[in-house]
C-alpha cells in the first residue's frame, strides 16, 4: 500500500465549490425535494440552429474523425480573428496570437504551468472564480488575494496591489464582466492595471467568458483594447455563454505571443485538439450567429429584470446586475452565506451559491443564476415569498 494517497498539491486544494453544490443538490433530490437549481451557471437556452446544423453536416463526413491539430484548423483561428476585430476593433494574428482551447477553463488551468514556477506569486481577485486559486496551487505558486469591495464597484485597488506585490509576483488575474459580482470595468481601469503590470513585469490574465452578456446598451471592454494590452496580457474567451454552447467545450486564448506560445507548448504535451466537427460548428457561430448571441443576451435581460424586480417587491433589496446571468445579493441579517444558502435549500428547495465559496470577501453575499427556465424563476420567487425571512 502506498504511504501517500495523493500529492500534497491535491491536499492543498479546497473542495471545488460547484462539486460541493452538486452533492448538496443530489442529497436534496434523493430526499424527494423538488429542487430549483440557481447554483451553477449552465445556460438552458438552445444554441443557434446554424451551429447545430453545421455539426450535423460535418460529423457525417469521413475525414473529420482523426486527431485534430493542437492549434486548431486555420479557418477557426481566422473566424475568431474576424469576430474579435468586429467586436473589439483589435487585430489578431491567427497564427501567433490565437490558440483554440477545449473550453476556456482548460487554458485558465494550463497557463499557470506555462508561466509560473513553484514559489512564484499570483494575484487573485477575491471574490473570484475558484479555478484561479486552484491553478496557482496546482503549479506550486502562492495565491495573493486582492479584495473586490462593493464600495469600489468591485474593482481592484491599485494601492492594495502595490502593497501585495513583490519581486516573486509573476501573474495577475482579472475577470470582467465579473463572476460572481457582475461588475464591469472600463478602459481607464484597464489602462491603469496594464501600466501596473508592465512596471512590475507581471503577466496579466483576463477571463472574459461573459463578454456578450451585458445589458442596458453597454459593451464589455477587452483588455487588449488598451495601449499595452498585447504587451502584458493574455485573454480567455468562450463560446459557452455567448452562444449557449457550454457542453461543446470551445474557447480561445488570445494576446501576448510569448504567452500564447508557452500555453500551446503545455497543450501539446498534456492535451489534444478540438474535434473537427465542433470546430466547424464554432466557425458557424463566429461568422453567422451575432444575432443569435444578441438574442441569448436579450433572454437573460428579460429574466434579470423580472427576477430582480420581484425580489425587491418581496422585500429583498437586490441591485440590478449590469452583466452576466447572475444576481449577486446581500444575505439578510442574521445569516452568513453558507447558512442562508442551506436555509433556502431546506425551506424553499432553492439552490444558490454561498458567496464565501468565491473567497473571504464574498462572505455576506449569495449568487443566483438566471439559467433556469422562466417558469422556474417565477416559482422560485413564489417560494421565497413563503419562507420566513426578515429581509430588513
Amino acid at each position: 500500500m502506498t504511504k501517500q494517497i495523493a500529492a500534497r498539491r491535491i491536499q492543498q486544494l479546497p473542495p471545488y465549490l460547484f462539486a460541493r453544490i452538486d452533492e448538496i443538490k443530489r442529497s436534496a433530490v434523493e430526499a424527494g425535494v423538488d429542487v430549483i437549481d440557481l447554483g451553477v451557471g449552465d445556460p438552458d437556452l438552445r444554441p443557434p440552429e446554424a451551429v447545430i446544423e453545421s455539426l450535423i453536416e460535418s460529423v457525417r463526413k469521413d475525414d473529420v474523425h482523426h486527431y485534430s491539430s493542437y492549434s486548431g484548423i486555420s479557418e477557426l483561428r481566422e473566424a475568431f480573428a474576424g469576430w474579435f476585430k468586429r467586436r473589439f476593433q483589435v487585430s489578431l494574428d491567427p497564427d501567433s496570437e490565437i490558440l483554440p482551447l477545449l473550453g476556456s477553463k482548460e487554458g485558465i488551468g494550463h497557463i499557470f504551468l506555462a508561466q509560473v514556477n513553484p514559489g512564484d506569486e499570483v494575484l487573485v481577485p477575491d471574490p473570484g472564480y475558484p479555478v484561479y486559486t486552484a491553478g496557482a496551487v496546482m503549479a506550486g505558486a502562492v495565491p495573493l488575494f486582492f479584495a473586490l469591495r462593493e464600495e469600489n464597484n468591485f474593482l481592484p485597488d491599485l494601492e492594495e496591489l502595490e502593497r501585495l506585490t513583490s519581486p516573486r509576483t509573476k501573474m495577475m488575474w482579472l475577470n470582467y464582466p465579473s463572476n460572481p459580482t457582475t461588475a464591469l470595468a472600463n478602459v481607464d481601469v484597464f489602462e491603469d492595471i496594464a501600466q501596473f503590470a508592465r512596471e512590475k513585469e507581471i503577466l496579466l490574465c483576463h477571463d472574459m467568458a461573459y463578454s456578450e452578456i451585458v445589458y442596458d446598451g453597454k459593451k464589455a471592454i477587452s483588455f487588449l483594447e488598451t495601449s499595452q494590452g498585447k504587451e502584458v496580457g493574455i485573454e480567455f474567451h468562450s463560446l459557452s455563454k455567448s452562444f449557449s454552447m457550454c457542453g461543446w467545450r470551445i474557447g480561445f486564448a488570445v494576446g501576448n505571443k510569448e504567452a500564447i506560445s508557452s500555453l500551446a507548448k503545455v497543450k501539446t504535451n498534456l492535451d489534444s485538439g478540438i474535434f473537427i466537427p465542433l470546430q466547424m460548428a464554432a466557425i458557424s457561430a463566429l461568422i453567422e450567429c451575432d444575432a443569435d448571441s444578441k438574442r441569448i443576451c436579450s433572454a437573460f435581460d428579460s429574466r434579470r429584470t423580472m427576477f430582480v424586480r420581484s425580489l425587491n417587491e418581496a422585500g429583498w433589496n437586490v441591485p440590478l446586475p449590469p452583466s452576466t446571468f447572475y444576481v449577486w445579493a446581500h444575505v439578510p441579517p442574521g445569516y452568513d452565506s453558507m447558512e442562508f444558502s442551506t436555509y433556502l435549500l431546506k425551506e424553499a428547495g432553492i439552490v444558490c451559491t454561498p458567496g464565501v465559496g468565491f473567497g473571504n470577501h464574498g462572505e455576506g453575499f449569495v449568487r443566483m443564476s438566471l439559467t433556469a427556465p422562466d417558469k422556474r424563476l417565477v416559482e422560485a420567487i413564489e417560494r421565497l415569498k413563503d419562507v420566513n425571512i426578515d429581509w430588513s
